[in-house]
C-alpha cells in the first residue's frame, strides 16, 4: 500500500523541481539598443528598465512598453507593437515594431559594456 504513495510523491517532486529550475522571462532581457535600416523613420530605438516598467526612446518620443503576451508589448504613445525576437537560445536579437503606419525591424546592437539600469 505504501509503494503507490511513494511513487506518487517522487513522481510529483520531480515534476515541481523541474518546473522550479526553469528560468521565468526577465524584463532586463529586453534592454538594449535596436538599429534599423539605413533611411528608416527612426535611426534606432532604446529600452530602458526603470523600477520594473520599460520604456522605449527614440528620435520621435519615448513610451511606455505595456505587455500583452510573451515577447509582445503595446507602445502605449504611439498606438503600436513591439515584437521582441529570440535566437535559438532564447536570447532577445531583434525588434518588429509596428507603430504610426510604420514597420522597422531592428536588430539588437550588442554593447561594448553592461547595459544601464535606470
Amino acid at each position: 500500500m505504501r509503494k503507490p504513495f511513494l511513487f506518487l510523491f517522487l513522481l510529483l517532486a520531480g515534476a515541481f523541481s523541474t518546473q522550479a529550475q526553469q528560468k521565468p522571462d526577465s524584463l532586463s532581457d529586453y534592454v538594449g539598443v535596436y538599429v534599423f535600416a539605413e533611411g528608416s523613420v527612426v535611426p534606432e530605438v532604446e529600452v530602458i528598465l526603470s523600477d520594473s516598467t520599460l520604456t522605449i526612446t527614440s528620435s520621435a518620443g519615448t513610451s511606455l512598453l505595456v505587455k500583452q503576451d510573451k515577447d509582445l508589448y503595446t507602445i502605449v504613445e504611439f498606438n503600436g507593437t513591439a515584437l521582441f525576437k529570440r535566437d535559438g537560445a532564447g536570447k532577445v536579437v531583434a525588434v518588429h515594431i509596428e507603430a504610426g503606419g510604420y514597420i522597422l525591424d531592428g536588430t539588437k546592437k550588442q554593447p561594448a559594456y553592461g547595459w544601464r539600469r535606470i
